[in-house]
C-alpha cells in the first residue's frame, strides 16, 4: 500500500528546525574504538583521514602541526579541533621530536589503546563523523578545512563536561555505555559545529552561514516546516520583519542562493533522498513536494541534479547499502558524530 502523499512533510526529517534537518540528512554513522595517553617528549604523526576528524586534548598540552598550515596550534586542556580537509597532521608535545607512525602505533590484533612513554601528562579523545557518501557531501563540502574552539572561549562551556562523561562512559562496564557514548559525541559535534556558527568572522556564503543568522531563522523555520507549500517572498519577507527588498537581498548576501531558490534545492535534497531510499511514485513524491505536475517535477530535479528522477532511483538501487543506508524504522535518524578514542583510520 502506498504511503500518504504527504508522506515526505510528515516524517521526521522534516520539521521547523533546519539545522537538526540537514543534520539528520546527512546520516552519520557512530564508531568507537580507542585511544591513547603519553608522557615526556613523545610526537605521532596521524595519516590523511578519510573522513572528518575530531580530537580533543583531555588532560595535559600538545602542538597540532596540520599539513597546509603555515604555523602549528597550541592545544590546551579542553580544546577541541575537527579536521574537514584530508591533510595528515601531527600530535606533539615536543615539536623537535621525531613522530612515530600512528599506523604502526595501532597496528597490534585488536588494539585500540597506547600509550607512549610514562603517559601521565596528556590524554588525547578524537573521533570521526562518518557521512552518507552522497547526502554527506552537503556537509562536508561546507565546512571549513580547520575549526579550533578553544577551551577558554565562552562557547567551549559545555564541552568541558560532554567531555569528561564520554571518558567516565569508556572507562566504565556499565550497562549502556556504548550507546551512551555515541549520544554524548552526537551532543559534542553539533556543540563544535554551534560555536563555529557564532565565532567565525570569514564564512562563506551557504547553508551553514544562513542557519546562524537570526534575522532569516523565521524564514527557514517556515520552508523547512512546510517545503511542500507554495511560499511567496512576500510571506518570508514578513516572517522575518523585514521589507520583500531587504529580505531577498540579505538572504542572498548569507546563503548564496535566492530564498526561493534555498526552497527549490532542499525540495530536491529530499526528492533525492526518497528516490534514492523509498519505492513510492515520482509522481507521488512530487505532489508532496508541491509540484502540480509529474513533469513539472522531473524537469526541476534535472535541471538542479544533471539526471532525471528514474535514472536517480535506478543509481541508488545500483549503489546498494552504502548509498541507502536506511533506518529500521525507515526513517533517518539524528546524526550520531562518530567519535573514535583517536586510533586508526
Amino acid at each position: 500500500m502506498l504511503e500518504s502523499p504527504h508522506y515526505l512533510l510528515e516524517s521526521p526529517d522534516v520539521s521547523d528546525d533546519p539545522f537538526s534537518d540537514i543534520l539528520r540528512f546527512t546520516q552519520a554513522e557512530t564508531l568507537v574504538t580507542g585511544g591513547f595517553r603519553a608522557g615526556g617528549s613523545w610526537a605521532i604523526r596521524f595519516p590523511v583521514p578519510k573522513t572528518i576528524k575530531f580530537f580533543a586534548v583531555v588532560k595535559g598540552s600538545c602542538w597540532v602541526t596540520i599539513d597546509g598550515e603555515a604555523q602549528p596550534f597550541r592545544f590546551e586542556t579542553g580544546d577541541v579541533g575537527l579536521l574537514a580537509a584530508p591533510r595528515s597532521f601531527i600530535l606533539a608535545s615536543d615539536r623537535n621530536a621525531a613522530p612515530v607512525d600512528a599506523m604502526d602505533l595501532f597496528s597490534g590484533a585488536g588494539a585500540t589503546t597506547a600509550e607512549l612513554g610514562d603517559g601521565d601528562d596528556f590524554a588525547h579523545i578524537g573521533g570521526h563523523v562518518l557521512l552518507d557518501p552522497l547526502s554527506g557531501r552537503l556537509l562536508a563540502d561546507i565546512l571549513p578545512p580547520w575549526i579550533h574552539i578553544q577551551a577558554s572561549s565562552p562557547q567551549a562551556m559545555n564541552f568541558r563536561w560532554l567531555l569528561d562523561r564520554l571518558v567516565e562512559e569508556r572507562a566504565s562496564e556499565l550497562p549502556g555505555a556504548q550507546l551512551a557514548s555515541a549520544q554524548l559525541a552526537q551532543l559534542l559535534f553539533i556543540q563544535i559545529l554551534r560555536a563555529h556558527l557564532k565565532t567565525a568572522t570569514d564564512m562563506p556564503a551557504g547553508w551553514l552561514r544562513a542557519m546562524g543568522d537570526p534575522r532569516i531563522a523565521p524564514a527557514l523555520r517556515l520552508m523547512h516546516g512546510e517545503p511542500g507549500r507554495s511560499w511567496h517572498l512576500e510571506e518570508l519577507a514578513s516572517a522575518c520583519a523585514m521589507s520583500r527588498t531587504t529580505f531577498a537581498s540579505h538572504f542572498r548576501r548569507v546563503s548564496g542562493v535566492a530564498p526561493l531558490t534555498y526552497l527549490t534545492n532542499w525540495r530536491m535534497r529530499l526528492a533525492e533522498r526518497a528516490l534514492r531510499e523509498e519505492a513510492t511514485p515520482v509522481a507521488i513524491i512530487a505532489e508532496a513536494l508541491g509540484y502540480t505536475s509529474e513533469s513539472a517535477f522531473s524537469n526541476a530535479f534535472k535541471r538542479l541534479t544533471g539526471k532525471s528522477p528514474r535514472a536517480c532511483r535506478t543509481a541508488g538501487r545500483a549503489s546498494g547499502p552504502h548509498a541507502a543506508r536506511k533506518q529500521a524504522n525507515g526513517h533517518l535518524s539524528l546524526p550520531k558524530a562518530a567519535i573514535s578514542i583517536e586510533a586508526r583510520e
